[in-house]
């Protein structure tokens, strides 16, 4: 089964005037996993996907949706999972991958057949999509591949290891960029000092949280910042305009997506912590 869903863009100005309950409803997206099914969020925001698939008692395959307009889901886009669950495996066009927690498989455009498969010990494949221009060939990116950078300092709360995956140093995509952040325990802060980058947009997907506790998602322009309470496996998505940071009641793991203009992962327009209001 597979559930979708359409996003239209705010324009910052308008997203000032937003209420909590409006905040909810137009960037965070509560209800990726669901026994047997697929759940896809199209945004307007550079046609971004955001989704996730949990097959627990029958294979899932990708299938295509009304507004692609195409016979097959990647006729006209790349693709980009992230197993945040137990072991699991991913057949694409015929050729299966088994992906570990936090492995990553970039699937690029003309696949025809993308299936997560049942079985293993209860994954949950996040995905994200966006358009593209090219073909690239199909890359598992696991644990070993993986570019690891340890940033911030426990003084600050932000000691943090990031897994780059999905990144053009190590995979070929057109636009789709994908990775991991992992606070270390006790520190909560990430992406702080705070950034734009309006060459692309993002989305934030929170996992590992600690039950009964809560990450607070920072999002808005610089000098008129808003928040957004959100619990263990929901996502956040983060406009062009907007910072993305975020700090926990405890530690936790989160996978950043992105597309847009370039593949520079250092292009971002940095706020100082006290410059932010």
């Amino acid at each position: 089964m597979t559930n979708y869903e359409f996003r239209y863009a705010s324009h910052p100005e308008d997203a000032k005037k937003y209420g909590t309950e409006e905040l909810r409803e137009h960037f965070l997206i509560e209800n990726l996993f669901q026994d047997d099914a697929i759940n896809l969020t199209y945004s307007m925001y550079d046609r971004y996907i955001v989704g996730g698939a949990k097959p627990v008692g029958k294979d899932l395959p990708l299938e295509t949706i009304p507004y692609l307009k195409s016979d097959n889901f990647l006729d006209r886009r790349e693709l980009g999972i992230v197993n945040v669950g137990g072991k699991g495996s991913v057949s694409v066009d015929g050729t299966v991958y088994e992906l570990d927690k936090k492995e990553a498989l970039y699937v690029g455009k003309g696949t025809k057949e993308v299936t997560f498969l049942a079985g293993g010990t209860q994954p949950l494949f996040y995905i994200n999509s966006a358009p593209a221009h090219q073909s690239f060939p199909t890359t598992k990116v696991g644990k070993d591949k993986a570019e690891v950078l340890e940033l911030g300092e426990t003084k600050y709360a932000n000691k943090r290891i990031l897994n780059k995956l999905i990144v053009n140093s190590i995979v070929e995509t057109c636009q789709l960029q994908m990775g991991i952040t992992e606070l270390v325990e006790g520190n909560v802060w990430n992406t702080m000092p705070a950034h734009t980058h309006e060459r692309r947009m993002e989305a934030y997907f929170y996992f590992d949280l600690e039950e009964g506790q809560t990450v607070c998602h920072f999002m808005g322009q610089p000098q008129h910042t808003r928040h957004i309470f959100m619990k263990g496996n929901q996502a956040v998505l983060s406009p062009e305009w907007s910072i993305h940071s975020g700090s926990g009641t405890s530690n936790y793991s989160f996978v950043w997506g992105m597309a847009g203009e370039n593949l520079d992962y250092g292009d971002m327009d940095v706020c100082p912590p006290d410059q932010l209001k």
